[in-house]
């Protein structure tokens, strides 16, 4: 936030007049209540603008968080295990962050859980090493075949992947999302205007976030030959309104080609 220039003006009511008012006789002087009041304004100002700065930092905080893909999965899992029940047992998650997910997942009651990571992991705690060690979650670039046979889960889920892809290679990716997936597809997605990569994630992630409306995606999924799950998205919407839960990112509920 930019200060605000110097009021000319404010400098001389706070030094008590002029500036060479010192070289003339005065008559009267001002109150000392009033100096004191004017002391006690100023402080007032000065601790507003402090505490008016840190509460926009908050403020975007909390919106970039928001608008994670990732973290929404996190929190619709409950709400995804109404919705597809038994289509639960053999899960695999795509996108970044997909330790915490999977191991979310892992604690579900009859759930098994993979996760793909679709760049390099840094800083990863024990616990995401450890599934690494054990093949549960692999690091694999999306642009190319996925290293699972076909139909290998009953449900694959993506968050925070597919919005940096261009369309020449989401015709290659969905339709290898929906190969290794024997029942349904779930893409959570942002909103148009939502979650641009910051500076530090662009050699990440190689290029900005291109968030796309809901009709772009629909348009896209009919050109490859990918239906809507109603039934699901019903069951979804359904849940989530009992739960009082509102997505600040697109849900999209699809069938796999099987």
């Amino acid at each position: 936030m930019s200060r605000r220039p110097v009021n000319p003006t404010r400098r001389l009511v706070g030094n008590g007049g002029f500036p060479l008012a010192g070289a003339f006789p005065s008559k009267t002087r001002s109150s000392p209540l009033v100096s004191v009041t004017l002391v006690a304004l100023g402080v007032f100002l000065i601790v507003g603008y402090l505490y008016s700065g840190s509460g926009k930092k908050d403020i975007v905080s909390r919106i970039e968080g928001e608008f994670s893909g990732t973290l929404e999965l996190q929190k619709a899992i409950p709400l995804l295990k109404k919705a597809y029940s038994d289509g639960m047992h053999k899960v695999l998650h795509v996108g970044p962050d997909t330790c915490s997910v999977v191991s979310k997942l892992l604690k579900e009651e009859d759930t098994e859980a993979w996760g793909v990571e679709p760049y390099d992991l840094e800083d990863a705690d024990s616990n995401c090493k450890s599934l690494v060690r054990k093949g549960i979650v692999r690091v694999a670039d999306i642009k190319f075949p996925l290293p699972y046979r076909s139909q290998s889960f009953s449900l694959v889920i993506v968050s925070d992947a597919l919005d940096y892809l261009s369309p020449k290679y989401l015709n290659k990716t969905l339709p290898e999302l929906a190969r290794v997936a024997s029942d349904s597809i779930v893409i959570f997605t942002g909103f148009p205007g939502q979650q641009r990569a910051r500076v530090t994630e662009l050699s990440k992630f190689g290029r900005p976030a291109k968030m796309r409306s809901q009709s772009w995606w629909v348009r896209f999924f009919v050109q490859i030959g990918l239906e809507v799950n109603e039934a699901a998205a019903k069951k979804f919407d359904q849940a989530s309104i009992k739960e009082s839960y509102k997505p600040s990112c697109q849900v999209f509920h699809l069938k796999s080609f099987h």
